[in-house]
């Protein structure tokens, strides 16, 4: 295919992103294709390679934009919740959420690794640390304390609890285990780790 000039390069971004987004969506990352989001945008591979550098790049930032999805669809269910509402159960059931309604968006984010000598860029690392920054404010607010060192590591360590609990419940292995309801069983450890601190 031939070269075009159609959008400027912000524009061609978004539209990269976004046609890569859906591949994404539909195919996951084992089945995912540069040259088909090329073919869909109407560009060459080259120009994505020209916007991105790598398949890999372009991987990790359709994964950032993944990333920012859900911090917004965690906000929303917290917004709902409001501040008077159960908001751990909103965070867990926000966390669940976009895992069921983006399977293989949200796989890819842990699946795909970029090689040794093409790190995250530092739009990256803003865009990935929205959603653990709602979780620490979040816990913190449920903790009735400051956001500190504490409260970070404890937050890392229930986002890393809930994530278990959810890649088991999309990979069907509770199910093989007999667990029915792995989104309360999640909820129900968070909140024992919180009542844990609370009672010190």
């Amino acid at each position: 295919m031939g070269r075009r000039s159609d959008h400027s390069r912000v524009e061609l971004e978004e539209l990269i992103l976004s046609t890569g987004s859906a591949v994404m969506a539909e195919t996951g990352l084992a089945g995912f294709s540069a040259r088909e989001v090329a073919r869909r945008i109407g560009y060459s591979i080259g120009t994505i390679h020209h916007v991105f550098g790598t398949a890999d790049r372009l991987i990790a930032a359709i994964n950032t934009r993944s990333f920012a999805d859900w911090a917004a669809s965690l906000r929303e269910r917290l917004d709902a919740a409001g501040p008077d509402g159960d908001r751990i159960a909103a965070l867990v059931a926000g966390y669940f959420g976009f895992a069921r309604e983006h399977p293989h968006r949200w796989t890819a984010i842990f699946d795909h690794r970029l090689p040794a000598d093409g790190g995250l860029t530092e739009a990256d690392e803003t865009g990935r640390g929205l959603l653990t920054q709602i979780v620490v404010e979040e816990i913190a607010r449920a903790a009735g304390g400051e956001v500190d060192d504490d409260i970070a590591t404890l937050s890392r360590s229930l986002i890393a609890t809930v994530h278990g609990h959810c890649a088991f419940a999309i990979s069907g292995a509770w199910a093989l285990m007999g667990e029915a309801a792995p989104e309360a069983a999640a909820l129900a450890r968070v909140r024992e780790a919180l009542a844990a601190r609370s009672a010190r």
